[in-house]
C-alpha cells in the first residue's frame, strides 16, 4: 500500500481592506495555512498539504472562490509517494 503526500505553495491576491476576514477564513480551510500576509499590498504566502491530490485541488479551488480573493498563483508543488516495504 502506497501513501501520498501533497504540498504547494500560492501566492494571493486580496482586496487590501479584507485581509485579516481573509486570512482567518483560510486558516479554516483542511491543511491550509497563511504563512505570510502584507495589508499593504493585499497579498498572501499561502501553503496547503493533503494526502490527496484531489483534495489539494479542491481546497486551491476554495482560496480562489473566497470572496474578496483576486487572484490565486501556484508557486510550487511537490508531491511524495512512499510504497510499504516488504521484507
Amino acid at each position: 500500500m502506497s501513501t501520498s503526500w501533497q504540498v504547494c505553495s500560492l501566492v494571493v491576491q486580496a482586496k487590501r481592506q479584507h485581509i485579516s476576514a481573509i486570512s482567518a477564513q483560510l486558516a479554516d480551510f483542511p491543511g491550509c495555512e497563511v504563512a505570510l500576509s502584507d495589508e499593504a499590498s493585499g497579498q498572501m504566502i499561502v501553503v496547503v498539504e493533503a494526502e490527496q491530490h484531489d483534495t489539494l485541488m479542491q481546497t486551491i479551488e476554495s482560496v480562489r472562490n473566497v470572496t474578496d480573493v483576486l487572484a490565486v498563483s501556484l508557486v510550487y508543488h511537490q508531491q511524495d509517494e512512499q510504497g510499504e516495504e516488504t521484507p
